[in-house]
């Protein structure tokens, strides 16, 4: 099973998802308004997630910007739900 960590970040809009297995192929990845997350089937699937403004992905880790009224409570938990998805687990 995968292993998430959800990190603060400085910014309280902002959560850090560090995970025991690379994110991503690529070096980064960043998705937000106007960009083409269809690539990236996790950037695209945390991305369409309501109130998610930016998804940054590299190495071990995803980082996801929310807009100010979302709350993480019910966010979070859909974020990681979406990563183990990816990766087979429901």
């Amino acid at each position: 099973m995968v292993q998430i960590v959800p990190e603060a970040t400085p910014n309280p809009n902002a959560l850090k998802f560090t995970l025991d297995r690379p994110s991503t192929e690529q070096r980064s990845e960043t998705f937000r308004a106007g960009s083409d997350s269809g690539d990236s089937p996790l950037g695209a699937s945390i991305f369409a997630l309501p109130g998610v403004t930016n998804v940054f992905m590299t190495s071990n880790f995803v980082s996801v910007t929310k807009e100010d009224e979302e709350a993480w409570d019910a966010l979070a938990p859909a974020v990681v739900e979406a990563i183990r998805a990816h990766f087979g687990e429901q």
